[in-house]
């Protein structure tokens, strides 16, 4: 801050002759902080803007230095494949024997994940009947409503995988709905969508079902992933809710490599 500061009183004071250093600005605002009001008061707006810019510097270095890291942390997986477990009893979306299997750590009531299942069903779309898809379960702490949609999800996906998914889709179109009503809206989706509600009730209480959500957050902490959502296509990782354009570069490369 003090270094941005000092940039800043620099700028202000538009020195024609030799500048000072920024070690040098930095020691004089430490010792006389008014330098900094007095500089505020020469050109307010132009103190303001070198504020912002340095800001926006920042960020951007930010941005690219995760650029950087999601880039050779995607190639190292392309190498070495996170391997999710997939187990075959589960609800799943698309042929079986499709080439890529994309799994995702979902939470029904994170905005982001909104959005990544929105981009998910353009890439469905996209790649008809070339993808295997499987949710699976992380609940975020602060999220109260994420527990019990996991809860209905595994419930109805016990009747049906088609009906599970659809759940899951109007839930997530439906994130304002789910926030005030909460378990309310849950039943009312489960019955739109065909589920039995009886069975539904019943099934909600067999400890099996939490074992398998459970199973899904150990799962998520062995991948490193503490956020929603991440996608793992045929191992390789998307965290966070990516534009189709990133799916398509994995999912294009992964193709064209099992050629």
């Amino acid at each position: 801050m003090i270094a941005t500061i000092a940039a800043a009183v620099a700028a202000s004071f538009a020195l024609v002759a030799c500048q000072p250093s920024s070690k040098q600005l930095k020691e004089a605002v430490e010792k006389d902080p008014s330098i900094v009001f007095a500089a505020i008061e020469k050109d307010p707006e132009g103190f303001i803007e070198v504020v912002n810019k340095a800001a926006q510097k920042a960020q951007q270095k930010g941005a690219e230095k995760a650029q950087a890291e999601e880039s050779k942390k995607r190639e190292e997986e392309f190498k070495n494949p996170l391997k999710p477990a997939i187990d075959p009893s589960r609800a799943m979306y698309g042929p079986a024997n499709a080439p890529i299997t994309i799994v995702a750590f979902s939470d029904h009531q994170c905005p982001y994940c909104r959005r990544g299942n929105d981009t998910l069903k353009e890439v469905l779309k996209a790649y008809d009947g070339k993808i295997r898809f499987i949710f699976k379960h992380l609940p975020l702490d602060f999220h109260p409503r994420a527990m019990p949609a996991a809860k209905y999800f595994e419930a109805i996906a016990r009747q049906s995988a088609d009906k599970a998914y659809k759940f899951s889709d109007e839930v997530f179109e439906n994130q304002a709905d789910l926030n005030k009503r909460g378990e309310d809206f849950l039943k009312d989706v489960a019955k739109k969508v065909g589920a039995d509600p009886k069975k539904v009730e019943k099934d909600l209480k067999d400890p099996k079902l939490m074992d398998r959500i459970n199973a899904d957050m150990e799962e998520a902490k062995k991948f490193d992933i503490s956020g929603t959502p991440c996608f793992i296509i045929n191992g390789v990782s998307l965290r966070g809710a990516f534009p189709f354009g990133d799916f398509k570069s994995i999912i294009d490369r992964q193709l064209s490599q099992a050629k």
